[in-house]
């Protein structure tokens, strides 16, 4: 890359090395096979380099066209592609979903579980847009064997008529209106399934499957050519095995992603919450686009005046903070929650440097992304890897990112 346009665009060409070695230091040491990192700042591609293996069995380096799983960067995409919608009138955010799906104006809401079952209250308020991006709604995914709701989505699971392998999105939304809420909206975050309501209420409102939606108003238009919801057989070759450290293995190992027997056929579900696989050149210009206010190479996508609602925290006071884990969740200090993103709301609670209204967001595969409209900048990392945060290399690329701005 050209250090002079890159010393115009207020970094260091020398200091943006760092990135290199902390990269080849996971690979390396054999903690992760392969890495793409890349930065952006004022459309200035300033850093894109790969590391390592996209197949260490095959004996495959990493290429800049591999395809990854990105999971649960899936949702900020649905969130894009949902307020294109927003922006023709069709909701706000305080607007009540049952108006899109009448199924969720009398769901209940859980309140303790006793020997005869589990009790369940009216809601107090109803369920909007707003506990739908901010995961505040109530709903839940159902992995937690000790959670009694997360029992009777698991249950619901078991007894359902319906061919998994035939499931679609309105399936799944129609099965949550029958389940309880963990909570009252609004009143705690609780990871879940509202991105795929989201999507689902795409496909209500435009008429048309959410594959065909996304390709129409997002990916067609920005170019993103290699984003989908499964891998064509012409591309099966680049994509980028999964790899990981299951029950805390010593040494990486290879796995089997869950969506694996179907990620090179078309699937009738489409998930807006995590089923798309991409590049990072694509998931580059999704990110472009949003550090330019919403458009891309003449694309309009979304406002600046949208967009800007990504840089505001939307959840209320009573749900934060926010986390995975009970009690102190490290990894999201100083995170408030947005449009299917997290938001930055206070820089010194997140022990590294950024800016206020920075938002952005990751996936159960070790992809992750930040926009930070105050810099013109967006850093995105591309890898394999499972448990997700299993090592701190997102944190890591985001501070070397950071001490290589001059101005």
């Amino acid at each position: 890359m050209d250090n002079i346009a890159i010393e115009n665009a207020g970094l260091s060409p020398a200091r943006l090395t760092r990135i290199d070695a902390l990269m080849r230091r996971y690979v390396d040491d054999g903690k992760l096979a392969g890495i793409i990192a890349t930065v952006a700042r004022r459309g200035l591609t300033v850093y894109l380099e790969k590391f390592g293996m996209m197949d260490i069995e095959a004996n495959k380096p990493m290429q800049l066209d591999a395809i990854f799983r990105i999971a649960s960067m899936t949702k900020p995409i649905t969130s894009v592609a949902i307020m294109t919608l927003y922006e023709e009138g069709h909701f706000h955010l305080n607007t009540p979903i049952a108006e899109f799906i009448p199924g969720f104006k009398d769901t209940k809401v859980f309140v303790q579980e006793t020997d005869g079952g589990i009790e369940v209250a009216d809601l107090e308020r109803p369920l909007t847009f707003r506990h739908l991006f901010t995961h505040t709604a109530g709903l839940s995914y159902g992995w937690n064997e000790n959670d009694p709701v997360d029992r009777a989505y698991q249950k619901a699971q078991r007894e359902s008529d319906i061919d998994p392998d035939k499931a679609t999105v309105k399936d799944l939304v129609e099965s949550l209106t029958a389940l309880p809420l963990a909570f009252q909206p609004g009143t705690k975050w609780r990871y879940s399934y509202a991105i795929d309501v989201l999507g689902h209420i795409v496909e209500i409102i435009s008429g048309k499957p959410l594959d065909v939606f996304l390709k129409e108003r997002l990916f067609e238009p920005l170019g993103m050519v290699d984003t989908d919801f499964y891998v064509p057989a012409a591309k099966a070759g680049r994509l980028g095995a999964l790899y990981g450290h299951p029950d805390n293995a010593p040494t990486l190992q290879r796995i089997e992603s869950p969506m694996h027997g179907h990620i090179f056929q078309k699937p009738s579900f489409f998930s807006g919450g995590g089923g798309l696989m991409s590049t990072v050149h694509d998931y580059a210009r999704f990110a472009q686009m949003l550090v330019n206010g919403g458009e891309l190479d003449g694309a309009r996508i979304l406002s600046p005046t949208t967009v800007a609602l990504y840089s505001i925290n939307h959840m209320l006071e009573a749900a934060l903070p926010y986390g995975f884990a009970e009690g102190e969740d490290l990894y999201h200090w100083g995170y408030g929650y947005s449009l299917g993103t997290r938001v930055l709301m206070d820089v010194s609670k997140t022990g590294l440097s950024g800016s206020v209204g920075e938002f952005g967001w990751d996936g159960a595969f070790s992809t992750y992304f930040w926009v930070d409209p105050k810099e013109a900048l967006y850093g995105l990392l591309m890898l394999q890897h499972q448990p997700n945060a299993y090592y701190p290399i997102a944190p890591q690329f985001k501070q070397l990112t950071y001490q290589a701005l001059t101005a």
